[in-house]
């Protein structure tokens, strides 16, 4: 698995990091819902970089530019319900790309810290020969992507996997590199220190999908 660690430059990446980690700001949700989105933004700019571009030739008013374009066909699929925010980052940058949402989330059977993923809802495009883009704000244990990612692959064969995550656990990452190919992309703007006892990122932000749509029941 390639890592793209994105934090290691200062840039503004880093001052919208500091502001979803930061109690006081995060408070106010529709900002951290903007600071999520502006970080998908930048996420999807470095991205942009990896992808195959084809020439083109544009009319302009006074003549004609030859230029790029991308040639992938992308697929942006988002993690419910705390991935819908960086998705739109994402999909500000990469207009024409197509949408998948999967929801997954911890099941605690026995009401204790031990808990499996549970992989429901699922609306996802065409993937074949498409660039996949899993979005989801923090990397945690892994179990989640790689629920998902498994789920994925069974609705077809993309060319390549670009996982984004926002925050990430090095236990998350190490989950990562074991339970999937070495050809996907993993695309990090933040890495954290550890998972505590309950398996949340330390010092993380909180949970983001709470921070921006609300407490869940």
């Amino acid at each position: 698995m390639e890592i793209h660690y994105l934090s290691e430059k200062n840039s503004v990446l880093n001052h919208f990091l500091s502001q979803i980690r930061n109690i006081n700001i995060q408070k106010d949700s529709m900002r951290f819902r903007r600071n999520i989105e502006r970080i998908g933004e930048i996420m999807a700019y470095e991205m942009s970089q990896s992808l195959h571009y084809k020439s083109i030739e544009i009319p302009t008013p006074l003549g004609i530019k030859k230029t790029t374009e991308i040639a992938d066909q992308l697929v942006l699929c988002s993690i419910l319900r705390a991935g819908l925010t960086l998705h739109q980052g994402f999909l500000n940058y990469f207009d024409n790309a197509e949408n998948g949402f999967i929801s997954a989330y911890r099941h605690h059977p026995n009401n204790d810290d031990y808990f499996d993923i549970r992989v429901e809802y699922q609306a996802i495009a065409d993937i074949n020969g498409k660039n996949v883009l899993l979005l989801d704000p923090m990397l945690a244990t892994g179990q989640s992507i790689v629920a998902v990612f498994n789920k994925l692959m069974e609705r077809g064969t993309p060319a390549a996997i670009h996982i984004a995550v926002i925050i990430a656990a090095p236990e998350g990452i190490a989950y990562l590199k074991q339970n999937l190919p070495d050809t996907c992309h993993l695309w990090i703007a933040s890495l954290d220190e550890r998972l505590n006892e309950k398996s949340y990122i330390i010092p993380g932000l909180g949970d983001a999908g709470d921070l921006a749509f609300g407490d869940k029941l």
